[in-house]
């Protein structure tokens, strides 16, 4: 590709946002071939500890002597054309990248890399096949979009030619990926303030298909996955509930919905029997996904189902924090309403007496342009409880608010702050009951503040 040249001849490279989720495991990896990485940040954090624990050198705030004695940039997707440092480089004719394209010349650094794509349950499925695969004894290289708590952070450096990373579709960042074996989990409707409808959306992932260099692992159910790469002609790995698949899941059973037990069928041959500890349908594809990628690369059946049997799940995916007077509050990254639907459902099986949705609606304009989606999610759990409108990158233009989306939800609660959120669940749920917050933005911080307030609701009690 037009950027890999880059890399050569070069020494020191300077990330800006370099605490970012996924600019932190491209300094690791980057690190570890002996490049003298550098960076800068504007806070504090769990990931920058973590790359000041390597001895990385970091500057706390932006600056344009931050960059002295660097040879390349690169900035997070967050950091604007304004910044002082990237002015400083183009002033400098440092040659300056996105995360994405550098992700994409690290990629091509390894003989088999494998990116994991679609709408929904790329970093579950990432941790799933990561997990798999170390455990193995693959020992791959891994950047994933959520922290895994078998390796104890977001990302892993081995020393074979594989690696795994997660494939985003927002903006086509994708397409800087050339990637060995392309996984395709699912095509939907989303992100639509950029692909203004669904079938720009396959084109993407018609284009993105067709840069793969080795095979294609597909979800066989889902309709706009097999239409988007119906043209492709590479090797096609299919997975799914139906036999109609290569590798395909029978005799399904759940406790409660909590422990999703099936077996792992390959062209009517079963191969293993795989128990896993996350919940719900949409973790059985996952692990499908992840199971048929592990085995084309020669994993075997013992191996595959050991090590999906230990996945706990990743952070902010259907996380439990704790479970203070009897009361169990969790935490999801859902922001879609098929990833709420799925969460919901999964939620709704497994046993509570009553399932506290506490949704914050990411951006307006998937808010707008989904709202009749959301609503129809919201009305699965017990009770729903929706924040104000995290606006991310945008401004209010579709003249959309919480309100509009709580109109049609019956019985739901439209509460602004997350202050006054704490307060109202934390009054009214009782013993058996799931307090869930889901969302992509910072609703975790409320996750966090209900279960503060719990504890000391129940300590005091003793």
């Amino acid at each position: 590709m037009k950027y890999d040249h880059l890399l050569d001849n070069k020494k020191r490279i300077h990330f800006i946002g370099i605490g970012g989720s996924g600019m932190c495991p491209l300094a690791e990896i980057l690190m570890s071939e002996g490049f003298e990485i550098q960076g800068s940040d504007m806070n504090e954090g769990e990931t920058l500890d973590k790359i000041k624990g390597y001895g990385i050198p970091v500057f706390m705030g932006h600056r344009a002597e931050n960059i002295e004695g660097a040879e390349l940039i690169v900035y997070s997707a967050a950091v604007k054309p304004e910044n002082p440092e990237r002015k400083a480089a183009e002033e400098k004719g440092i040659p300056c990248i996105e995360r994405s394209v550098m992700l994409g010349i690290v990629s091509r650094r390894y003989n088999r890399s494998i990116a994991i794509a679609g709408t929904h349950g790329k970093t579950s499925t990432t941790g799933m096949l990561t997990q798999v695969l170390i455990g193995a004894g693959f020992d791959p290289s891994a950047i994933i979009g959520g922290k895994l708590p078998f390796i104890n952070g977001n990302s892993y450096v081995g020393h074979s030619d594989i690696l795994v990373c997660e494939a985003c579709e927002y903006v086509d960042t994708f397409l800087e990926l050339t990637p060995f074996i392309s996984v395709i989990l699912n095509v939907d409707a989303d992100h639509l303030d950029y692909f203004k409808n669904l079938d720009n959306i396959k084109k993407s992932f018609n284009t993105f298909a067709k840069q793969t260099t080795g095979a294609l692992v597909l979800n066989g159910d889902d309709a706009n996955t097999l239409d988007a790469v119906k043209d492709v002609n590479l090797v096609k790995i299919t997975y799914g509930l139906s036999d109609k698949n290569d590798y395909y899941a029978a005799n399904i059973s759940a406790d409660k919905g909590v422990h999703e037990s099936f077996d792992l069928m390959r062209r009517g041959e079963k191969l293993c029997t795989i128990n896993l500890m996350v919940p719900g349908k949409h973790n059985i594809y996952n692990a499908l996904a992840a199971a048929a990628t592990a085995h084309y690369l020669g994993a075997n059946a013992k191996e595959i189902a050991e090590n999906l049997g230990k996945f706990g799940g990743v952070h902010r995916r259907f996380e439990i924090l704790g479970n203070p007077g009897g009361i169990t509050v969790a935490d999801d990254f859902a922001h879609h309403p098929t990833e709420l639907k799925a969460t919901l459902n999964a939620a709704m099986k497994m046993g509570f007496n009553k399932v506290w949705a506490v949704f914050q609606p990411h951006t307006f304009s998937r808010t707008a342009m989904l709202l009749d989606d959301f609503a129809e999610a919201l009305q699965i759990p017990h009770e729903a409880i929706i924040s104000e409108i995290l606006p991310v990158r945008e401004t209010n233009t579709y003249n959309i608010y919480s309100k509009d989306l709580g109109a049609k939800v019956p019985g739901s609660k439209c509460i602004d702050t997350f202050e006054d959120i704490t307060e109202y669940v934390t009054t009214h749920a009782k013993e058996g009951d799931l307090i869930l917050t889901m969302g992509g933005g910072n609703v975790y911080m409320c996750a966090n503040m209900i279960l503060a307030k719990l504890k000391e609701m129940y300590s005091e009690e003793k």
